[in-house]
């Protein structure tokens, strides 16, 4: 029988001789027809420690390795997207921004403010004594 072989791209590679590859497959959804993408993980043996996350793998099955690695790296299609990444001006990213607030008027800081609390209990305690 034949082996299976699978092609995906390499998501965690902090394992010894171990790398996790993300299988993306498309398929159509029973009830709604529109087509979605559904992925799966597999744990694949790197004898040499040679492959890196981002790169696109082909694996194969075979015999069992540990409780989780059933698959091999057969060899690698696609190296990493490495973008190099250069920032001309650091300032335009994160520009000072000086929140102002408005300075309050010398009647605001010694006028006291009312406070409904206490009016509210005055109010209970007139009805109470109205009752009385």
């Amino acid at each position: 029988m034949p082996k299976r072989v699978l092609t995906g791209t390499v998501v965690s590679d902090k394992g010894d001789k171990t790398v996790v590859v993300r299988v993306e497959r498309r398929v159509k959804h029973p009830l709604y027809g529109k087509i979605i993408k559904l992925s799966k993980k597999y744990h694949a043996h790197d004898e040499g420690n040679a492959i890196h996350v981002g790169e696109q793998v082909r694996i194969q099955e075979c015999a069992p390795i540990s409780k989780l690695k059933t698959w091999t790296v057969i060899d690698r299609i696609g190296a990493a997207k490495a973008v190099a990444v250069e920032i001309a001006d650091p300032e335009a990213l994160a520009p000072e921004v000086e929140v102002s607030k408005p300075a309050p008027a010398a009647d605001e800081e010694t006028a006291p403010k009312p406070k409904a609390a206490k009016k509210s209990k005055a109010k209970a305690e007139d009805v109470a004594e109205a009752d009385a």
